[in-house]
């Protein structure tokens, strides 16, 4: 095996090593920011509900 040959296979396995580290963190930050979301829109939701319960408690 050649030099060059070597060290195309140490490359490629390095960028295999790196992108699988990458996207790893990607899919983590993407997870993260998606349970952000659906925490903000189901305390949104909890929020307009328990403030229309409250509502009609005054009311009476």
């Amino acid at each position: 095996m050649r030099k060059s040959t070597l060290w195309t296979v140490l490359g490629v396995i390095a960028a295999i090593v790196i992108a699988w580290v990458l996207v790893n963190i990607l899919f983590s930050v993407i997870a993260f920011v998606f349970r952000l979301v659906v925490v903000a829109v189901v305390a949104v939701v909890v929020f307009f509900i328990l403030r229309a319960v409250f509502a009609r408690r005054d009311i009476d």
